[in-house]
């Protein structure tokens, strides 16, 4: 049974003990039927929230990884830039030569 079906007959049970003709051996196989229903009800709600749970872990794990490679790519260029300007120290007209 779907969690719309399960809301559907609870629903409709609701409306038939609305109307108050509902008799007492009757009212007890319905109030045990909605109580069944709202079980299933409740477990399919923590099943769905369960799975968003692990869905939205998973996205957070990638974009804790993909910000860690930006990082580490960010790092590496700087040291590039850093090891290019050292081989530029040695050369004429360096930072080291006075004008």
């Amino acid at each position: 049974m779907t969690y719309r079906e399960a809301i559907e007959e609870l629903e409709t049970i609701l409306r038939a003990l609305e109307t108050d003709a509902v008799d007492v051996d009757d009212l007890t196989s319905r109030v045990e039927r909605s109580a069944e229903l709202i079980r299933l009800c409740r477990h399919k709600l923590r099943h769905a929230e369960a799975s968003l749970d692990r869905v939205f872990d998973t996205l957070d794990d990638e974009e804790e990884a993909d910000e860690l490679a930006e990082d580490e790519d960010e790092e590496a260029d700087e040291e590039e830039d850093d090891e290019a300007d050292d081989e530029h120290d040695d050369l004429p007209g360096g930072p080291g030569r006075a004008w």
